[in-house]
């Protein structure tokens, strides 16, 4: 089998793909892969790790307002279809699997036009312009929640969960632990803000370090490649708690969250399929700065089956915050509770419902 996959800009759309890739890898050694994503983006990095040959389209989204922005954007896109023809002639793969970001766009169109099988994954549970535009074309829409079929009209819709859920199965929560310097005998909170970081999540989770240390359970924390200096700065100024374990980046995140009680975080698609495979009770604090506040949509999804607490950004505070935190922490019942509930909202095999959707167009 030849895969070719294209996802860009944040991890939600990058960790999909590569739990893909890793499916299709387990259930055909043979198979060939060619990622294509944007230099700009977290994909280049991510996806060289992992040996998969990639090539990179520039290539902006389309502004809301009318500008001359988008001018330039159609220019673009015109252009990334272009290349991207010559590699699909080049690569003739049997399939191609667009899991979200502006560079899926041209991809997935010039792949269409090609007339070679097409499927886009959708992440979130309201879709953003790219994947909207591209369900007119491609030959299956796949979904990760429910509450995004509405969106499309193209009969095809399939849900099969989030791949990435597949990838947190079994991890290994004592190595998880030891490898932030965390014990794995003790109650954890893992707060984090995705794979970009989140200024107000850091400067509130700042302001509760005194009382942190008082407690009875350990917290990670994970600010964010770009805030890690400046936070661990204003961490040793206000002197580190014992109990507290900061971290710019986590690549081992499926054993860290087999260790962990609790999560707080954003709300992206890519986090709660994650946290729902496993069962953890989470504090969402949606991003207010995403198209169609699409992260409080997928956060209330989970706070309506009660496997989580969300707080708006407007809502967050140290004091709120901990609050929440000690309420959960506090209450085995509760964890249980939200655990059963999260388990229910999971689909961890989603990754190898997704390669049979493959199997089913080759």
């Amino acid at each position: 089998m030849r895969v070719l996959v294209s996802g860009g800009g944040t991890g939600g759309h990058i960790y999909p793909a590569i739990a893909l890739i890793h499916e299709i890898q387990r259930q055909e050694p043979d198979a060939a892969f060619m990622y294509i994503g944007t230099t700009n983006g977290l994909e280049k990095d991510i996806v060289e790790r992992e040996h998969i040959p990639f090539h990179a389209l520039n290539i902006t989204g389309f502004k809301r307002k009318l500008s001359f922005d988008n001018v330039m954007t159609v220019a673009r896109f015109l252009k990334g279809v272009s290349k991207s023809k010559s590699l699909i002639h080049k690569f003739a793969p049997d399939v191609v699997i667009g899991t979200g970001g502006y560079v899926c766009g041209p991809v997935v169109y010039a792949a269409s036009k090609l007339q070679v099988p097409t499927i886009i994954h959708e992440q979130n549970s309201v879709p953003g312009l790219t994947n909207k535009f591209l369900s007119r074309y491609v030959d299956r829409v796949a979904l990760s929640m429910e509450e995004a079929e509405s969106f499309f009209k193209n009969g095809q819709l399939v849900l099969t969960g989030n791949p990435r859920a597949s990838e947190m199965l079994n991890g290994d929560g004592e190595a998880g632990l030891l490898s932030v310097d965390l014990q794995p005998d003790k109650k954890t909170v893992l707060i984090f803000g995705g794979s970009r970081g989140a200024r107000p999540i850091n400067e509130a989770t700042l302001e509760l370090l005194p009382q942190l240390a008082e407690r009875d359970y350990q917290v990670l924390y994970v600010t964010g490649q770009v805030h890690f200096e400046q936070v661990m700065a204003e961490v040793n100024k206000m002197g580190k708690p014992s109990n507290l374990s900061v971290q710019p980046f986590l690549h081992n995140m499926k054993d860290v969250l087999a260790g962990v009680d609790l999560v707080v975080s954003r709300a992206g698609a890519t986090t709660l399929a994650e946290v729902t495979a496993i069962g953890l009770p989470t504090i969402l604090i949606p991003s207010p700065y995403v198209t169609n506040n699409h992260q409080e949509k997928n956060a209330r999804a989970l706070e309506k089956h009660g496997a989580a607490i969300v707080m708006t950004e407007s809502e967050l505070n140290a004091a709120t915050l901990l609050k929440q935190i000690d309420g959960i922490m506090s209450d085995t019942s509760k964890r249980v509770i939200m655990k059963e509930r999260a388990l229910d909202l999971g689909i961890p095999d989603a990754a190898h419902r997704l390669y049979k959707l493959i199997l089913e167009l080759r």
